[in-house]
């Protein structure tokens, strides 16, 4: 893995086993932030491009935009007709007013510099449109703490919260609803709402230990053990989780949702 903060080694994963799942709260976004037919919509950070392909599915024209060359070549081999471009949040390659909404499905977290960003996106927005963000707001479960003690069992725990705190600044201030809903006022954007939805995600015990490989602690004790060393600590967490969890696996996930408008 050449730089473990990016998704290009593990799109092809990722659009297996996370992308279908992630459908369900995508189309959420796009009918919680209104999306219309015939609206031009951006989808930022678009992966594998399950929020852009479901406001194509409401009737829009959507582009997606992300940073992994990886994650954008499997959005293409899913849907050809998909506009996408590799691009920064921090620095659109669009004019002023040139989307009637944006879309930020779980990438918050991800922004540095989360004020630069907010500007940005507000900035492409045509006055009147409207801007829809997620983010993962569950509570650590059975689950997510099974994991996490095996990946501290072979990276000590200081040097994993230090590679996520670099990797994912925000994700704890953003996971609230009162912090996100002030950022986005903090940015000028108006009539702001938040709600939180829980969803069950259904994986194969083998599906979901893989899938785990391909968030970002799950992409750090790769780059850390190599892939001799990884692979042998999936096989290791598989059968950790075989023997304290039933197969299949219900992940349950709560995802917070935010909309405003652009005066």
């Amino acid at each position: 893995m050449d730089d473990w903060r990016s998704y290009d080694d593990v799109a092809e994963t990722y659009a297996r086993i996370h992308a279908p799942r992630l459908a369900e709260p995508a189309n959420d976004l796009v009918e919680l932030t209104g999306i219309k037919s015939g609206w031009k919509v951006l989808d930022v950070g678009t992966g594998t491009g399950v929020a852009a392909i479901a406001a194509a599915g409401a009737g829009a024209r959507a582009v997606g935009i992300d940073e992994s060359v990886g994650m954008l070549r499997v959005a293409h081999s899913a849907n050809g007709s998909l506009p996408i471009a590799t691009a920064l949040a921090i620095d659109l390659p669009f004019r002023d007013g040139a989307f009637d909404a944006v879309l930020a499905n779980f990438v918050i977290a991800h922004f540095t510099k989360y004020k630069t960003a907010l500007f940005e996106l507000k900035r492409v927005l045509r006055p009147g449109g409207r801007l829809g963000f997620t983010a993962w707001a569950d509570a650590e479960d059975d689950l997510a703490r099974t994991w996490f003690e095996l990946v501290q069992s072979v990276v000590p725990r200081e040097v994993v919260q230090a590679a996520m705190d670099e990797r994912l600044p925000w994700r704890e201030r953003f996971r609230q609803r009162l912090p996100l809903e002030e950022a986005l006022m903090e940015a000028g954007i108006r009539h702001v709402r938040t709600e939180v939805r829980r969803y069950r995600f259904q994986y194969s015990l083998d599906e979901y230990v893989e899938g785990m490989g391909t968030w970002a602690t799950g992409r750090f004790v790769r780059s850390m053990l190599g892939e001799s060393g990884f692979a042998a600590f999936l096989g290791r967490a598989r059968a950790v989780f075989g023997e304290r969890f039933a197969d299949p696996v219900n992940d349950f996930r709560e995802v917070l949702f935010a909309t405003g408008t652009k005066p």
